[in-house]
């Protein structure tokens, strides 16, 4: 029995029609899992094809899961069920507590026949191109956290742009591709602004901003709270090595900045929420507890996750800004 069936003047796209002839063998069992199939080239000699109508075919087969390429052996039958087995790219820049809410609620809500890989490039631009390129051709959706990276463009438009789904931020560059993102300068204005009734006991604010790993839209919204508001501020790389002095309030997006602040604060005898205020980025259980709460700025992460699969789901091409809010605790 012949694995591929050709027929001319059926309507059917021929590397559709190699697609289901492929899928076909496998569902009566002429070929099964593990199997060699015909090779491009002997499919095209066969019938007259050109080879990227082959590849085509195969590079869909390769997006459901069934088959698979070995370098310098050929494709082979990867899964003998062919019900629509999808396989999702995730690329993130790192994992910590609360993208980890983010990808466990993403799994929940896609369904048990999709696969996702995750992947990390963590904030390495070179890291990210390569993750990319490997990636061409062999999923179905494509989940990009592109962080602050910047200049990307020429990598992801090596695949399929109805297939990109940008996430966390975005830029003008990447705003052909549907996205869930955080507005993050309207949001720490927006944030800051309605705590400003306990913000503005304190004599200034400072910013713990690396613009290496933080968003830039992150400074512009802390810049601009600050300018309406009339208040001292300052942004600093790192906790700064002087004393601290009472009064002061700092805005800590990394977490190993936030430990650092709170055991200065303690080698210097001070209280948090009173002599030194924190207000910290991304909320996680343990900021409930440590130092009897810490207020957080923070996205819905889960909601996140929810949104980004049903637009998977969906093949929706929306751009959504996740919502955000400031949990007043009392280190403010």
């Amino acid at each position: 029995m012949n694995v591929i069936d050709i027929k001319e003047n059926s309507g059917v796209p021929k590397y559709k029609q190699i697609v289901g002839s492929i899928e076909k063998s496998i569902e009566n069992g002429a070929v099964k899992k593990g199997d060699r199939l015909p090779s491009i080239n002997s499919i095209r000699n066969k019938f007259d094809l050109s080879r990227d109508t082959v590849l085509l075919a195969f590079n869909e087969l390769k997006i459901k899961g069934i088959v698979q390429s070995v370098a310098g052996k050929g494709y082979f039958v990867k899964n003998d069920s062919v019900s629509g087995l999808k396989r999702v790219f995730l690329l993130f820049d790192e994992l910590n507590n609360f993208k980890e809410d983010l990808y466990n609620a993403f799994l929940a809500h896609l369904g048990k026949d999709i696969q996702v890989d995750i992947y990390f490039h963590h904030f390495n631009h070179e890291l990210f191109d390569r993750l990319v390129e490997a990636s061409v051709g062999e999923y179905s959706a494509y989940v990009i956290m592109p962080a602050n990276l910047r200049n990307i463009e020429l990598s992801l438009s090596k695949l399929p742009a109805e297939q990109v789904f940008i996430l966390d931020q975005t830029h003008a560059g990447l705003a052909k591709y549907p996205a869930i993102f955080q507005n993050f300068k309207k949001d720490i204005f927006n944030t800051l602004s309605s705590a400003y009734g306990q913000i503005k006991k304190y004599d200034n604010i400072s910013l713990v901003y690396d613009p290496n790993k933080q968003p830039q839209g992150m400074a512009l919204g802390f810049e601009a709270f600050c300018k309406t508001h009339r208040m001292k501020n300052e942004v600093l790389f790192t906790i700064p090595e002087r004393k601290l002095v009472p009064g002061e309030l700092f805005l800590v997006p990394g977490d190993r900045d936030l430990i650092a602040l709170i055991k200065k604060i303690r080698n210097q005898h001070l209280q948090i929420g009173k002599h030194i205020g924190i207000i910290s980025y991304n909320d996680t259980p343990l900021k409930e507890i440590v130092a009897e709460g810490i207020t957080t700025i923070s996205t819905d992460f889960k909601g996140m996750g929810i949104k980004l699969a049903q637009m998977i789901l969906g093949q929706e091409k929306k751009h959504i800004e996740n919502d955000c809010s400031i949990i007043l605790r009392n280190s403010l």
